[in-house]
């Protein structure tokens, strides 16, 4: 959820939400879109094939950005839509539209008070008056915001996460003008792919909204962490939560990106990061679910006051996105971990051909790709592998303790490059969207401990998780 410190835009004192209303902004933007394509032909009627080529990426760029602004205008799941588009779509959409779509995260302007005390009232109904409530918010997003309130009677701070009016009532409606106005772009290619994608939105987003279950999922990951002195999870007030409202302890922090966090030793640090990893381990060895949204605003970083005696720690804030595999999935996920941390190829492959079973994109794999997979999962999970097991990694990757120097791995772009090398092949399609959702969990991880400067030790990391000890 973004942060609205500091606000340049004036709060939004109107929210559309009719179906009448969307639809007459999406034809608009549908409309102009249209006309712009019909003016780019005509003028690249006399211009070479090269001119052409480089006239077509700059129109689509300037295309997307109008898309994407006219989709911020709406706010809700429109601009959800698009959120999770810029996260998961870069298989099968331009990245011209991949680009601009990301730019849809850096929407703060907020609601005034007005529509959010409204929307207040009608979920709390007289228990509104129990609570001081602050009217500036703490955090905005595509489907509410966020205010801080204090309990009268108690002096507890709380948090209200409310829903913006009418949001989930227009959820399907949404979704259809999104689609009618991909089409409309003509940049956007209109496959099987893109069809099981939004299907998997439609029930992420009906998921989202009802803030009940996003309730019994904090609780359930309140009840996980107890006893774990390095997270904090927000304890639900169920009394003051709706399907439509949220109700929940205000637990301080700082952003992962404070200056703070980056005047931390090392060893600090280290902690940090290793506590981070430790929570996607988790949720793939032992429970299921797994949060995919990996927002860094979904976290905060508590500082210990007393570092000889406290430990920093990790504050968890938002289960909206909290996803359930199937024992299949996560037979699969743990076997290709697994066979990365020992670095074994022919448990790699083993564990390729296996999913194989189960998912038409590894069925259909020719056997070069499949190889070439090997290679790129035995990248991808470095950070994991047993130094003693893996003479591949980069000797300046690790420090003379054995950490994994994640800043200096440039990782990411070692495996991009080795991707692209199966991702030309004729055999290569958009692989399931279960496992594009595991990758994107793996890349905010990365990018989280990368950011944070850690250095995490392979066998700490993971022999809870296996037979080495």
């Amino acid at each position: 959820m973004a942060n609205p410190q500091n606000y340049d835009n004036q709060p939004l004192e109107q929210l559309k939400t009719s179906a009448l209303d969307r639809r007459l902004s999406i034809a608009k933007a549908s409309l102009n879109i249209g006309r712009r394509w019909a003016t780019n032909s005509a003028f690249g009627l006399f211009k070479s094939k090269e001119e052409k080529a480089v006239q077509k990426q700059a129109f689509m760029r300037e295309q997307a950005q109008y898309l994407v602004d006219e989709l911020g205008k709406l706010k809700g799941s429109v601009v959800k839509i698009g959120q999770m588009l810029a996260l998961y779509g870069e298989h099968f959409l331009p990245p011209e539209i991949t680009e601009a779509l990301q730019t849809l995260n850096s929407q703060t302007t907020a609601f005034s008070w007005s529509i959010i005390e409204s929307a207040l009232q009608t979920e709390l109904g007289d228990t509104i008056h129990e609570f001081d409530i602050d009217h500036t918010p703490i955090g905005t997003a595509s489907l509410s915001q966020v205010h801080r309130a204090v309990h009268k009677a108690t002096g507890e701070q709380v948090v209200f996460k409310v829903q913006y009016p009418n949001i989930a009532d227009a959820v399907d409606s949404d979704l259809d003008l999104f689609r009618q106005l991909l089409k409309v772009t003509n940049v956007v290619p209109q496959t099987r792919q893109l069809d099981a994608w939004f299907e998997e939105i439609h029930d992420l987003l009906h998921h989202e909204v009802n803030y009940l279950l996003e309730a019994d999922t904090t609780e359930l990951f309140f009840q996980r962490f107890v006893g774990d002195r390095r997270y904090v999870v927000p304890r639900i007030l169920k009394a003051y939560s709706t399907d439509r409202l949220l109700c929940m302890t205000y637990e301080d922090g700082v952003s992962i990106l404070d200056e703070q966090v980056f005047a931390l030793p090392q060893e600090r640090r280290n902690a940090i990061g290793q506590a981070s990893i430790e929570i996607m381990l988790r949720e793939i060895f032992e429970w299921g679910d797994m949060q995919t949204d990996p927002n860094f605003g979904n976290y905060l970083i508590r500082l210990a006051q007393k570092p000889d005696t406290q430990l920093d720690q990790l504050v968890l804030l938002d289960f909206g996105a909290i996803r359930q595999f199937d024992d299949n999935l996560l037979l699969i996920a743990r076997n290709l971990l697994l066979a990365g941390v020992f670095h074994d190829r022919s448990k790699m492959r083993q564990a390729i051909d296996q999913a194989g079973e189960y998912f038409e994109f590894f069925a259909n794999l020719s056997d070069s790709v499949k190889n070439d997979m090997v290679e790129l999962c035995l990248l991808a999970s470095e950070p994991f592998s047993l130094p003693s097991r893996n003479p591949t990694i980069p000797p300046n990757v690790l420090d003379v303790h054995g950490n994994y120097i994640w800043a200096e791995s440039d990782l990411h772009n070692r495996v991009i490059k080795l991707a692209s090398k199966s991702a030309t092949s004729k055999s290569f399609s958009v692989p399931p969207k279960e496992l594009m959702f595991i990758s994107r969990k793996f890349i905010g991880a990365y990018t989280f401990i990368t950011v944070l400067d850690a250095r995490t030790k392979a066998h700490d990391l993971i022999a809870k998780f296996t037979s080495e000890n």
